[in-house]
């Protein structure tokens, strides 16, 4: 399996570099190891597949079910790190995998927007992040992405410092805690797509 994913992450990664132009700063925010939720805004099907190809460690991510449909995709899907969750919310299937994937010390990315450029739509970011971040008691890590998608176009991609959730806690949930803590991750994810260019010194290949 391992063989696997590194084949398919340096066939991606060959990919995304010829057809797109992407340039990333703060890969020092993530965590060597550890469990953490890589929490970012949504504007393409290749978001995370973006974001994978430079961070070194295995990311886990959530995709909707249809993907899982046939035994080749299910097969292929879950090699690659992604597990499923149910369209419009998660399942609390989706939520235990994700917790149990943290506490593991593995890396989940999440899209609280639960749809597309839900930013520019004033989409309201769902909580699950804020929730199983305090449930697994691991930091989140804010992220910000920009771009189009188009070939030969520009990717731009903005890693936040994390954010500590280690003073929540997880056996007795707080509602209102964590829609401060899902408020607190949106708006520096919103801050993140704000961020000026990237200037080229400061790019981390």
């Amino acid at each position: 399996m391992l063989f696997f994913r590194n084949l398919v992450k340096n066939v991606m990664s060959i990919y995304m570099h010829i057809v797109y132009r992407m340039k990333i700063d703060g890969l020092e925010n993530i965590p060597k190891e550890g469990g953490a939720i890589l929490c970012s805004n949504h504007i393409h099907a290749l978001d995370s597949i973006a974001y994978g190809v430079h961070i070194k460690r295995m990311v886990y991510a959530m995709a909707k079910e249809a993907l899982f449909r046939t035994k080749f995709k299910n097969w292929f899907m879950r090699h690659i790190g992604c597990f499923p969750v149910k369209a419009g919310a998660a399942s609390e299937e989706a939520i235990n995998t994700a917790i149990d994937l943290l506490k593991r010390g593995e890396l989940v990315m999440i899209f609280p927007e639960g749809t597309r450029n839900g930013i520019a739509k004033g989409v309201k970011p769902k909580k699950g992040a804020a929730l199983i971040a305090v449930k697994a008691g691991v930091p989140i890590i804010p992220m910000g992405i920009m771009g189009t998608f188009k070939p030969f176009s520009k990717i731009v991609m903005h890693i936040g410092k994390p954010i500590d959730t280690s003073t929540y806690s997880s056996e007795e949930i707080n509602p209102r805690e964590v829609v401060k803590l899902s408020s607190e991750v949106w708006d520096e994810v919103v801050r993140l797509t704000e961020l000026p260019q990237i200037n080229k010194k400061t790019v981390d290949k």
